[in-house]
C-alpha cells in the first residue's frame, strides 16, 4: 500500500496557489475557486482544501458524494529531494524571504529543514531517503 493523496488545508486559496505554484513550482492539475487546489507531486497528489468549504458540504465528484472533511490548525508534510538539490531548495526559499525555522541532522545521516506556507502549515524538505522507502 502507498499514500496516493496528502491533504493540507488553507483558508486563503489564492495565497496558497501563489506559494505552491510560484515558490514550490508544483504543477496545478485542478482548481475549484473557494474549494480546492490539486497538485501533482511526482507519483502522488497534494490536495489543498479550504476547510470552510469542505467541512460544510460534500462534493459530488461521482455518483456517490465525497464525504465532508477538513481540519483546523496547521498540518505537516515532508518532501524528499535528492542530496544534490537539498541546498538549492534552501537557497530558493531564502531568496523568497521564507524563514527556515529549523534544520536537523537526523540519526542515520539524513538532514531536513522546516518552513511554513502562507497558511501556517509546517513543510519539511528532506535530503535523501530518510525512511529508506525504496
Amino acid at each position: 500500500m502507498k499514500i496516493t493523496e496528502t491533504c493540507l488545508y488553507a483558508d486563503d486559496l489564492e495565497k496558497a496557489e501563489s506559494f505552491y505554484s510560484g515558490v514550490m513550482k508544483f504543477d496545478l492539475i485542478q482548481k475549484e475557486k473557494q474549494r480546492h487546489l490539486f497538485y501533482r507531486c511526482e507519483n502522488g497528489m497534494l490536495l489543498i482544501f479550504d476547510p470552510n468549504s469542505t467541512l460544510r458540504e460534500s462534493s459530488d465528484g461521482s455518483k456517490n458524494p465525497v464525504p465532508r472533511h477538513g481540519a483546523t490548525g496547521s498540518g505537516h508534510i515532508a518532501f524528499t529531494v535528492s542530496p544534490e538539490n537539498y541546498s538549492n531548495w534552501k537557497g530558493r526559499l531564502q531568496k523568497q524571504n521564507i524563514e527556515i525555522e529549523s534544520e536537523i541532522k537526523w540519526p542515520g545521516g539524513s538532514e531536513s529543514f522546516y518552513f511554513r506556507d502562507p497558511s501556517g502549515n509546517s513543510l519539511e524538505i528532506i535530503k535523501g531517503d530518510m525512511w529508506d522507502l525504496n
